[in-house]
């Protein structure tokens, strides 16, 4: 979503504007893709573009979710933006086929077995697709940070740069 500075934040994360607010940053920056915004009071401006202006952007409606922040949580996390052979692909089989050694099998393993638990396949294969994204694109990204250098799986995927097996990195450091 656009940075936007004329915009309000539900607790749900989401960002929202009303037209006349949205007016005032199209004034700063006319460039602005409309397709960015959730509005408040949408409902006129686009009766107005489909009875004057086939062809112009419609304005997106915000809507307050009816639901728990958990249950957006959850729902959101089923919507994952990638391609389909991404979303289809056996991120285990991916993985398990990248290994070398005994040693690395086991590893993978033992970290495939702890991300099925907390159901974060999907995720696995977002990352293969965001990496493969990076890398076709000539974009550079970190080394690695924090805890998530302890998981070899991550290591394979090429979200970071360090080997822990070979530092002998504890992978419950990362997944607690």
């Amino acid at each position: 979503m656009a940075q936007l500075t004329l915009a309000e934040t539900d607790e749900f994360g989401q960002q929202y504007t009303s037209s006349r607010q949205l007016c005032d940053l199209l004034y700063q920056n006319p460039k602005l893709d409309l397709n960015e915004f959730l509005v408040t009071d949408a409902d006129e401006y686009n009766r107005s573009v489909q009875q004057l202006h086939y062809g112009v952007t419609l304005l997106k409606k915000y809507h307050k979710p009816t639901m728990s922040r958990d249950e957006f949580d959850l729902v959101n996390q089923q919507h994952w933006h990638m391609p389909e052979e991404y979303r289809s692909m056996d991120i285990a089989e991916w993985l398990l086929k990248q290994c070398g050694s005994d040693v690395e099998l086991q590893r993978v393993g033992q970290e495939l077995l702890l991300y099925q638990e907390r159901d974060l396949f999907p995720l696995l294969r977002f990352l293969k697709y965001l990496v493969d994204t990076l890398r076709a694109n000539n974009l550079v990204w970190g080394v690695g940070r924090g805890s998530s250098v302890a998981s070899y799986v991550l290591y394979l995927l090429g979200v970071h740069r360090i080997d822990s097996i070979y530092y002998d990195l504890d992978v419950s450091e990362f997944l607690k």
